[in-house]
């Protein structure tokens, strides 16, 4: 079983096609998902199985401190990205719901300074590979907290080595046109398509695009687990049932499809898929070594999805 490896972006860096994202490690004060030990064996068995790209966040609690006690001796075998502009730790643990943490969110230069460092610290590294502006800011408040300035400083003096937007709309064509970023994290799956067509112009201007939300949290029908973030309850399961993808399933999973949906997008370098069950991760890496949808089966599906939207839209 191998996984195959794509370019991100002009970043010289060839990335596994199915990256891991560390935020259900998180866990809160006194209720670990899992068990230390349990997190080891996780975090091995990621890279064991081909992975080579982690995706964390000061945000996941404690997934930093996780990756770099049990990584930390691999450092060299993975790309690491992290996030910046976030809470600190302590103060992430206190805050709910998750509108109030997107509030605490700071991107001046002492925050950005101070997560950094302390990403470095918790992660048992001297470099982040790839840092992560979070919750997609606007290009004003950027230039008025001199957030890229100080993540090129980071950058010059070996921190940091490549700088990304975790972005979304509708700020993320500012954001590329900015022409600041090497790396873009996008939501996207076949129930979530609002940003299909800015992860193409994203990888057109050169940047790397890592996509989250590719199996839509869960895949669909019975499968279904939460909602993709961002998207209203049933929209999602509305969408999957309105475009018929089930009667296009012929044996595979709702969650195979997903993932080889989002697999399929051309303007894909990674997409980011967490787990904290070591199950789950190998059910994801065995249908990521599949590789993309079949063509026709891929274009059949956009086709339905097309449809299906416009008319949803002319109901509207």
């Amino acid at each position: 079983m191998t996984i195959a490896r794509r370019p991100l972006g002009k970043t010289g860096t060839d990335v596994s096609v199915l990256g891991f994202g560390a935020m259900e490690l998180r866990g809160t004060p006194g209720h670990p998902v899992i068990s230390d030990d349990q997190a080891g064996q996780l975090l091995s068995a990621v890279l064991d199985g081909g992975i080579t790209l982690i995706d964390t966040s000061i945000d996941y609690g404690r997934s930093e401190e996780l990756i770099g006690r049990y990584l930390g001796h691999r450092r060299d075998e993975f790309f690491l990205a992290s996030k910046c502009g976030c809470p600190a730790p302590q103060l992430w643990m206190k805050l709910r719901p998750r509108q109030t943490l997107h509030r605490q969110h700071d991107y001046r230069p002492l925050n950005i300074r101070t997560g950094v460092e302390g990403s470095l610290r918790r992660l048992r590294t001297d470099r982040l590979d790839l840092v992560q502006v979070h919750h997609s800011p606007s290009r004003a408040q950027l230039a008025a907290d001199h957030t890229i300035e100080t993540l090129t400083q980071l950058r010059d003096q070996g921190k940091v080595r490549f700088i990304g937007m975790s972005g979304t709309l509708p700020n993320l064509p500012d954001q590329i046109a900015m022409g600041a970023f090497d790396v873009f994290q996008i939501p996207y799956s076949a129930v979530q398509r609002e940003h299909e067509a800015l992860i193409t112009k994203a990888a057109e201007a050169g940047a790397g695009t890592l996509i989250r939300g590719g199996v839509a949290r869960g895949g669909a029908a019975k499968d279904w687990q939460a909602e993709p973030l961002g998207m209203p309850r049933g929209v999602a399961q509305r969408r999957w049932t309105e475009a018929g993808l089930a009667e296009l399933l012929d044996g595979m999973t709702a969650a195979e499809f997903m993932l080889r949906y989002t697999l399929s997008h051309p303007g894909l370098s990674s997409t980011i898929v967490g787990t904290s069950k070591l199950d789950h991760l190998r059910a994801n890496l065995a249908i990521a070594a599949k590789g993309p949808l079949p063509a026709d089966l891929y274009a059949e599906a956009s086709r339905r999805l097309d449809s299906a939207a416009a008319g949803s839209a002319g109901a509207g």
